[in-house]
């Protein structure tokens, strides 16, 4: 569930908000309201946030023996500013030399094939009125030249020929050819520039002992960068927070928000520290109100899951936790869909457990939602008779036995011909039968979010609404039967037919209806029945496509047979690939790499499938029906425990 809050105001003296703000970092209760602060001591946490950052990716990227990375030494947060600053300061010097290095040697490859050139014989000559000019002319041109012109050869290649022009006078000369084209001299002599560069070079094989010198306080710099969050966080709410002045008595306040079952604690403390303090219970409609969560061990199994996601519904929404746990772990069976790779994820899980309890460490409850996810993998595989994409064939009898042959793979070729149906040979394979239980599982889901919506709105007293909702159920009712009718078997589950004497294909055309005019009429119902159907009207192409989406979320969840179908493909070509070789002994170890390596990749690959699809038909379609928007701030407050 979510807790309710309670929305807080504290008062007190602004001389004494340091001491106060301490006191309420170490209650550790209020989520404080967005605050935005300024200092120059704020400005400088940051600043020394930034350098520790930088230090840190530095160090982390130079390579190492692990002994080495492993020896780590303390270091004081004073010294650490210190380092980080040299390390920053390092960095960008490196960053500077390796410019200037590929600056110099852009310059030295343009004379490569000059030779070596000095600016000082260069300006030498010059003093002694003899001016040089240095070109380039393609070889067929070079004996072209008006024999006005003074050149002095260099050298050629195949392609361009090198030479001076000797006293050309300031610009070029007039019957110079456009084809010959003047190279500008370097910047410094090309020997210099040699110099250059290994003189920067050496600079920086020196920054890079200093970095590996000091990786050994890494752990440092990642220890002071975490403290500094808590500093930084503490000098903002310092800066920012509201006050009167800096007289004796003025004052300095403070909101946020408290869950209501710790509000006695929050007053109590007041009482003690002599602040003032009102509250009140946090609008719905107010979009700062955190959310925290509550819920049984069992329920909190699925928080590693949200926290990885961000996900957090708002305050004003619904807590779906146990439903998101329950589908979940039924959707992730279904993807991973192997017995055999349930079996060992179950296994893998509970040996960290035990290694955890042996340890008298608390089990992280990762641990057990693997666990969980891993037992209904093997129930899956128990259910359809998956083994490591084994032919059922090669499986021993028992396992076939224990399967449910509607869904079994033991039963693949046989056709199941529902009751109503007498038509000889028309039925239900074992893959229609899949999926008509992934669009079942579609309509128990998505219904639960109307039945929960509808019931809300009538314990909020708004019971006209409530059919509003009551008319999305109608809907998805009936739109089950004409999904099953398109996509799984038409002959079975004929559009218009009947079961036995009931017209059950009208009457699921007819709940449609039923469900469509009663959404149009009361979904957006608030206190007048005329404004509801109006807003209707302004929205009717959404009006009309939310029919349409029905049908489309339904079979979005086709998406889980779909999925566990690829995996089992791939478990079947693996298995196909190392067959052949395993009955030889030379290459009996090749074979077996190739299965860890094959149904390895499977797994990771199902694992992606389960974070892409199962999260997927919670957070998308189950929440869109049930209007959840994943809107919310989680509860985080203002806390020295962080």
């Amino acid at each position: 569930m979510i807790e309710p809050m309670k929305k807080v105001s504290i008062v007190l003296l602004n001389k004494e908000k340091q001491e106060a703000l301490k006191k309420l970092r170490k209650l550790g209760l209020v989520h404080l309201e967005k605050i935005e602060g300024s200092s120059e001591k704020l400005n400088a946490f940051k600043e020394y946030t930034n350098n520790a950052n930088l230090s840190e990716s530095v160090l982390e990227e130079i390579e190492i023996p692990k002994k080495e990375k492993q020896n780590q030494s303390s270091l004081e947060n004073e010294k650490v500013i210190s380092l980080c600053s040299q390390i920053v300061a390092k960095t960008e010097r490196k960053k500077q030399l390796m410019e200037e290095i590929s600056s110099d040697a852009t310059e030295l490859e343009r004379f490569a094939n000059w030779g070596s050139v000095s600016l000082e014989d260069f300006e030498y000559l010059n003093q002694k009125n003899i001016q040089l000019k240095l070109y380039e002319v393609p070889v067929e041109k070079y004996s072209e030249i008006d024999n006005d012109i003074q050149t002095i050869l260099v050298n050629n290649d195949k392609k361009n020929v090198r030479f001076l022009i000797v006293n050309g006078g300031e610009g070029r000369p007039e019957k110079l050819m456009p084809q010959a084209f003047e190279v500008p001299f370097p910047r410094m002599s090309t020997k210099l520039l040699e110099e250059e560069i290994k003189k920067d070079e050496q600079e920086i094989v020196q920054i890079e002992t200093f970095f590996k010198e000091n990786i050994k306080y890494l752990d440092s710099i990642k220890k002071f960068k975490k403290d500094l969050e808590k500093d930084i966080e503490f000098e903002n709410v310092n800066a920012g927070m509201q006050n009167e002045g800096e007289t004796e008595t003025s004052l300095a306040w403070i909101t946020g928000f408290v869950p209501s079952a710790d509000i006695q604690k929050l007053i109590d403390s007041c009482k003690q520290n002599n602040w003032a303090l009102a509250y009140e219970d946090a609008q719905k409609d107010d979009s700062e109100v955190p959310t925290k969560l509550k819920n049984n061990k069992f329920v909190s199994l699925i928080y590693p899951l949200t926290d990885f996601l961000g996900t957090v519904p708002g305050y004003n929404e619904y807590d779906i936790s146990g439903w998101f746990l329950l589908f979940f772990t039924v959707f992730f069976g279904m993807i991973f869909g192997d017995g055999g790779y349930g079996l060992l994820v179950s296994i893998v899980s509970l040996l960290l457990i035990l290694k955890s309890k042996i340890a008298k460490k608390p089990v992280q409850p990762l641990l057990m939602l693997a666990l969980l996810v891993g037992g209904a993998t093997v129930v899956w595989g128990i259910v359809t008779c998956t083994w490591f994409g084994i032919p059922v064939e090669n499986l021993p009898s028992w396992l076939k036995n224990i399967s449910i042959p509607l869904v079994s793979n033991a039963y693949s070729e046989k056709i199941w011909q529902p009751f109503w149906v007498t038509q000889e040979g028309v039925g239900l394979s074992k893959d229609q039968n899949l999926q008509i239980f992934c669009f079942a599982l579609a309509l128990i889901q998505l219904s639960i979010a109307h039945i929960k919506a509808a019931k809300r709105n009538i314990v909020e007293k708004n019971p006209l609404k409530a059919l509003g909702d009551v008319g999305s159920l109608l809907q998805l009712v009936g739109m089950f039967w004409i999904v099953l009718s398109m996509v799984v078997n038409s002959k079975v589950f004929v559009m218009l037919g009947n079961i036995g004497d009931i017209p059950v294909g009208k009457i699921e055309v007819s709940l449609i209806a039923v469900g469509f005019v009663m959404s149009f009429i009361f979904s957006n119902y608030d206190g007048s029945i005329g404004k509801s159907i109006l807003e209707s009207c302004k929205n009717i192409i959404s009006v009309l496509l939310g029919v349409v989406n029905v049908f489309s979320d339904i079979v979005s969840y086709i998406r889980l047979w779909a999925v566990g179908l690829a995996g089992a493909a791939i478990s079947d070509t693996v298995n196909t690939m190392a067959g052949p070789i395993l009955g030889h002994a030379i290459l009996f170890i090749a074979a077996i790499a190739l299965l860890v390596f094959g149904h390895g990749l499977n797994m990771v690959l199902n694992l992606l499938s389960v974070i892409v699809h199962g999260v997927r038909l919670n957070t998308l379609e189950f929440s869109t029906h049930l209007g959840v928007s994943w809107s919310g701030k989680k509860y985080e407050p203002f806390s020295e425990n962080k």
